[in-house]
């Protein structure tokens, strides 16, 4: 029986969240099954499921939640599921979330500091730092609204004492951004050691912004 060109779409989208999330563990900024992936999908979100090991993941394996948070009540999406709803539904533009414990961004986030405009790479994330959302408890309303609004006019935030979400307008974008927050923060704490960064003002960080909005994967 042949596909219908929505079903190749879905499953192709369900295929590249599985190549995200194995890429993530590769590259060196997840651990285990610690991070979640989700993608933007007819109403709602395609997110990957809770407790499977990205290594076993299979495309039937994603879960899908509509608009108003409903899912097959035989799967199990992410624990997380609320604050990549939750950012779907704020930010139109967004088509993907990234969460991930990448290490040195987490160091950082345990320790409450954002991160500043140390290198003109942090305007990839959409402004001059990249903020540090308060401490709430995983999987619950009240962190999905610190991350949105950490989030405001950014593409990236960290979370106190758990980890670094990102955004894109498509899967490898997300992961592409996911990295250099990593790599943005192991600079950062390199250079608190050997006194502390000289900051770029946040005019130059307006131009380099818009300058990089082509910038990275498309």
């Amino acid at each position: 029986m042949r596909q219908s060109g929505t079903d190749t779409a879905e499953r192709s989208l369900r295929e590249g969240i599985i190549d995200t999330c194995l890429r993530m563990n590769r590259e060196g900024i997840n651990q285990g099954t610690s991070g979640n992936v989700s993608a933007r999908w007819r109403d709602g979100m395609l997110i990957t499921p809770s407790g499977i090991a990205y290594e076993r993941l299979l495309p039937e394996d994603m879960v899908f939640i509509n608009a108003r948070g409903k899912h097959n009540p035989g799967q199990r999406p992410s624990s997380e599921w609320r604050f990549h709803l939750a950012i779907l539904r704020s930010r139109p533009e967004i088509a993907a979330v990234v969460h991930t414990h990448s290490l040195h961004a987490t160091a950082l986030a345990i320790c409450g500091m954002e991160i500043p405009a140390l290198h003109y790479m942090i305007a990839a994330a959409g402004g001059p730092n990249i903020r540090c959302a308060p401490y709430a408890t995983f999987g619950t309303d009240a962190l999905s609204r610190n991350v949105v609004e950490a989030l405001q006019d950014r593409s990236a935030c960290l979370l106190a004492n758990h980890g670094v979400v990102v955004t894109g307008p498509g899967l490898e974008r997300a992961l592409w951004l996911a990295g250099e927050v990593e790599t943005l923060a192991h600079q950062y704490i390199l250079s608190l050691g050997l006194g502390g960064p000289r900051l770029l003002p946040d005019v130059e960080i307006d131009r380099v912004v818009r300058k990089m909005r082509h910038y990275g994967p498309r």
